[in-house]
């Protein structure tokens, strides 16, 4: 169905609305000024420099006020160019000072030194004029009779013929005086295009103006140029920025009468449409038809992405700029809504494809960025799921500080922020005393911190396996019974697969290679899998070290009949061959929590000597790393490349008996799906444009 924007066809032609203009004969710049006044040009151009303002000692010429006036300038009756006529208004500042001798004694003063006071002012007045690509200052003197000097009033004006400056370009106009003894005057103006001027005839870059229409096309806008078969010209579809150059989409030299079809998926408010005549010198015409379309605005905000660089950076990247705001928010498991924390946090102004920062201590899976726009929730990612895991049973306490000290303590909650302590029926409630106790000890993790309050996350699961104990065992005890009857009817080995342990082990390359080890992790835990990554034990990994940590992960899995996965990138490949020439890494190569250095001290005994089979596999991923470039030992056992070989991949992990065909394959079409933004993030980092988003409608020669 068609939206209000198809409705109107914009017309690149003659405009209902026209300005007749008045013609100046010649090139010579001129200037002229009003009864009593006398002005003078200079005959150069002068330097740009208005200097710094001084005090004035008696009563000086000041602009007060511009105004514009466009006229043509004409060589000859058909060849004309547009300019812009400037009028300076002028007013007399400040006053005479009093003599010392008339303030000390009261008396009249000398008669000598009244002479000043019936005296003309004069002053020279600067113009300055830019237009992108040029600049100009001319230098006007103007002289006022003594008649006209009244403190405070207008003296009358001083007029210049003219800048000359492009069709459709913006303009900006200063005026000073030198000395200047005030602020700049400022005028911008955005002159016409051949739209708005009756002109087409005078100025010769009018004259072959193509004429475009935008109508409906089903759901698609449909460019109608109508010119001859004989007319050569060019179509330029771009995105404009606010600050900066446009970011080109295509362009085209085309022949001809066209129909050009965009899809709707395309249209967003700053796709613009450039169109000009291939001849000299020639115009070009802007038109921006969808700013207002609600429909653009919703695919912009589709194709919109949140994107987190380290831990306190982040940025919006879109096409077109938005007006939007951010703020930090608490998603808890269960699906309840995201709790924005404003207070004590608050929403912040966000610039498009620029990097923001939140003024955080630590990440969390839990805290997400919601984007709003118009007081409308427009996005909401939990950036640091990827890395740091899935959701987890924490409780988020706030603390406000006030004056002398004094501190208040609550706890969020769907219902609100319940403090502590409290007698209410809520669950942090019943709870507080814990709390408080491990917040204390040490035990919760501080996220932000001000002179105004601090964020702190306690985990709650011990509290909740306490208060459930008699529930738990009454229901354990009918689960061992029911458990014991499934057993009986149900093979072994397909119960055992569901919760199947899988140890990854990885190389920390950099951190983008993490982000995609972490969203691989995060995927897998969806299946009935339960994963242990160093990424999400960075506490443990810290406390132990990486030598202990990965020994008593590794027992641990293959104990329970699991599988470790060993994933291959360059950095590990490289790591893998230094260790077997040499017996040691370099201290220092890879991180202080890199589990993969540590392991080979214990993983390659299991390989020379003959152990890997059936408790080891090894993955790359597509177009990272080929298979065969994994060292030949470890190719001892099977190698996947993801997501490529998902499905060999998955059914590896599992039990053989474990999964049918066709669960195992839509399985793999579900990590293959969470995988595909990460590994979209890591193969077309920002500022690289990724292959088939933007797909230029139409054929012809690209130029």
């Amino acid at each position: 169905m068609p939206v209000p924007w198809f409705l109107l066809s914009l017309a690149l032609g003659r405009s209902p609305m026209v300005l007749p203009l008045e013609r100046l004969v010649g090139p010579q710049d001129a200037t002229h000024c009003s009864p009593g006044l006398s002005c003078q040009l200079w005959d150069n151009d002068i330097l740009c420099l208005p200097g710094d303002i001084v005090p004035a000692l008696g009563p000086v010429l000041v602009p007060t006020h511009l105004q514009t006036e466009l006229v043509l300038r004409c060589g000859q009756e058909t060849d004309c160019d547009l300019c812009v006529r400037v009028a300076v208004h002028l007013a007399v500042h400040g006053h005479w000072e009093e003599p010392e001798d008339e303030k000390k004694f009261g008396g009249a003063a000398d008669p000598g030194l009244e002479t000043p006071r019936n005296a003309s002012l004069q002053a020279q007045v600067v113009l300055s004029f830019q237009a992108y690509p040029t600049a100009r200052c001319v230098l006007l003197e103007v002289q006022v009779p003594a008649a006209l000097v009244q403190f405070g009033q207008s003296v009358g004006s001083v007029v210049y013929d003219c800048f000359e400056a492009a069709l459709g370009s913006e303009v900006q106009i200063w005026s000073y005086t030198q000395p200047r003894y005030e602020k700049k005057l400022n005028l911008t103006q955005q002159l016409p295009d051949c739209r708005g001027l009756e002109v087409r005839n005078s100025i010769r870059s009018c004259w072959a103006l193509p004429w475009l229409n935008v109508s409906a096309d089903g759901d698609n806008a449909r460019l109608v140029l109508n010119v001859s078969e004989e007319q050569h010209f060019s179509l330029f579809l771009y995105w404009k920025q606010v600050q900066g150059p446009p970011k080109p989409w295509w362009q085209k030299n085309l022949t001809g009468p066209q129909i050009i079809t965009l899809n709707h998926t395309d249209l967003v408010p700053c796709l613009c449409i450039q169109v000009w005549p291939l001849e000299p010198d020639s115009f070009r015409t802007n038109i921006c038809p969808f700013r207002e379309d609600p429909r653009a605005h919703r695919n912009l905000w589709r194709a919109a992405r949140l994107r987190l660089l380290t831990l306190q950076s982040w940025r919006l990247e879109a096409l077109c700029p938005l007006p939007a705001e951010a703020a930090l928010c608490w998603q808890a498991p269960g699906g309840e809504p995201c709790q924005p924390l404003v207070p004590p946090l608050s929403w912040e102004n966000i610039t498009v494809n620029k990097v923001l920062e939140f003024p955080l201590l630590e990440g969390h899976p839990n805290l997400c960025v919601q984007v709003n726009s118009w007081e409308k929730l427009q996005l909401q990612e939990c950036l640091w799921a990827d890395s740091l895991g899935p959701l987890n049973d924490d409780v988020l306490l706030l603390e406000t500080r006030g004056p002398q000290d004094n501190r208040s303590l609550c706890a969020l909650e769907p219902s609100g922020c319940t403090s502590l302590p409290s007698r209410t029926s809520t669950m942090a409630a019943r709870l507080g005393e814990y709390l408080l106790q491990d917040l204390q000890s040490g035990q919760c993790l501080q996220l932000w911190n001000d002179d105004l309050g601090a964020i702190w996350a306690c985990p709650m699961d011990k509290y909740t396996h306490k208060r459930w104990a008699l529930v738990w065992l009454a229901c354990l005890l009918f689960a061992a019974a029911l458990s014991l009857f499934l057993l009986l009817r149900k093979d072994h080995e397909k119960a055992a697969a569901r919760s199947r342990a899988t140890l990854l082990l990885y190389s920390a390359d950099d951190s983008s290679f993490e982000r995609l080890v972490g969203a691989l992790a995060s995927a897998l835990c969806q299946l009935p899998l339960r994963v242990a990554v160093d990424l999400w034990s960075r506490r443990e990994l810290s406390a132990q070290g990486p030598v202990a940590w990965f020994h008593s992960q590794r027992r641990q899995t293959l104990q329970e009949g699991g599988m470790v996965v060993l994933l291959f990138s360059p950095g590990a490949v490289a790591l893998c061959s230094e260790w077997l020439q040499d017996g040691v890494s370099a201290p220092g190569a890879h991180g202080p929590h890199d589990a993969f250095r540590a392991s080979l001290s214990c993983v390659l005994p299991d390989f020379l000597q003959g152990r890997a089979s059936g408790r080891y596999v090894a993955a790359c991923f597509d177009r990272l790393l080929r298979p065969d470039a994994v060292p030949a030992l470890f190719r001892t056992v099977p190698v996947f490349s993801l997501p490529s070989q998902l499905p060999d991949f998955l059914g590896a992990l599992q039990r053989p008996s474990a999964p049918r065909p066709g669960r195992l394959r839509e399985r793999a079409e579900q990590v293959s799906r969470a995988l595909q933004p990460a590994l979209e993030s890591y193969f077309h980092p920002p500022g690289t444009p990724g292959p088939g988003r933007w797909v230029a409608p139409g054929t012809g020669d690209e130029t």
